[in-house]
């Protein structure tokens, strides 16, 4: 089983920003929604909707992304539940939805494809 973070005991977060639940940004993300990463977590970005997929990169602490569509993938568990949800943040790289703060369950975008 893969880990798809690294909690950060030492390090906290403002409450404030990690409350904070979508900002759409067309300067920075050509209209699609942003939402915040669950805060002390580093989050493995992948090429595919899955944990079988390659690291492709790891968010760093405090990081925001702009979801460009969502798909269903491998069921991952996170501080935001368990979801099978997979976040498209660029051309060929996901993150599970269970560890970003979209203030739903479900999808809150479009699906890829």
């Amino acid at each position: 089983m893969s880990v798809e973070n690294e909690l950060n005991q030492g390090e906290s977060q403002a409450e404030a920003q990690a409350e904070v639940l979508a900002e759409t940004s067309a300067a920075s993300g050509g209209g699609y929604p942003s939402f915040p990463v669950a805060p002390g977590y580093r989050v493995n970005v992948r090429s595919g909707p899955g944990t079988n997929y390659s690291v492709v990169r790891v968010l760093p602490y405090g990081a925001w992304v702009t979801i460009n569509c969502q798909t269903p993938g491998t069921r991952v568990s996170g501080p935001y539940g368990t979801s099978n949800i997979w976040d498209c943040v660029g051309n060929g790289e996901f993150v599970s939805d269970a560890y970003v703060k979209t203030g739903a369950d479900g999808y809150v975008t479009s699906r890829c494809g």
